[in-house]
């Protein structure tokens, strides 16, 4: 169970009881961007996880649904 300051209690596996995440979603027209940030400072800190993130990037901006600005 995670906790999101959007959308509450969320059962999410592997997450802590109350941890708090954040979330970004597709239809966000910012995510893809933010997405390609944090890929920058993991990438920075050598982390492995920064080439696994263009997966995750490419979803996004292929998703087909419409976009906004965040609410």
């Amino acid at each position: 169970m995670a906790l999101s300051g959007k959308y509450g209690k969320l059962d999410i596996p592997k997450i802590a009881a109350e941890e708090p995440v954040f979330i970004l979603r597709a239809q966000d027209v910012l995510a893809a961007t933010a997405i390609q940030m944090y890929q920058l400072l993991v990438d920075s800190h050598g982390c492995p996880l920064a080439k696994k993130l263009d997966k995750e990037i490419q979803s996004f901006r292929k998703w087909p649904g419409s976009k906004k600005m965040p609410d």
